[in-house]
C-alpha cells in the first residue's frame, strides 16, 4: 500500500490511501474517534472504482502523525486478537 501525503501541518493532515477505499478508510476513520486529541477524521471516495480514498485528520491537541500511528497501532492489536480467536474454532 502506498500513501500520499497531500498537506501535513501541525495539526492537520491529509492523505490519500492508494489502491484503497472505504474497507480500510472506514475502519481506520471510526479509530481515529477513540482518540480524545483528535476533532476531526474523516474520509471520501469520489468513485470506488477510480479513485483512493482521501483521509483527513486534525487534532486538537498533539500531531495527527502521532495519532494516525496510535490508531493503526490498537487496530494491528485487535486484528491479532481476532485472529486468535478464530484459530481456536479450528
Amino acid at each position: 500500500m502506498e500513501i500520499k501525503v497531500l498537506e501535513s501541518d501541525k495539526k492537520r493532515l491529509k492523505f490519500e490511501l492508494i489502491g484503497k477505499t472505504h474497507t480500510l478508510a472506514n475502519v481506520l476513520s471510526k479509530e481515529l474517534w477513540n482518540d480524545k486529541d483528535v476533532a476531526v477524521a474523516g474520509y471520501t471516495v469520489e468513485h470506488p472504482e477510480i479513485s483512493n480514498a482521501i483521509m483527513i485528520v486534525e487534532t486538537n491537541k498533539g500531531s495527527p502523525k502521532k495519532a494516525l500511528a496510535s490508531a493503526l497501532s490498537r487496530l494491528s492489536k485487535k486484528n491479532k486478537e481476532f485472529l486468535a480467536l478464530v484459530k481456536k474454532l479450528k
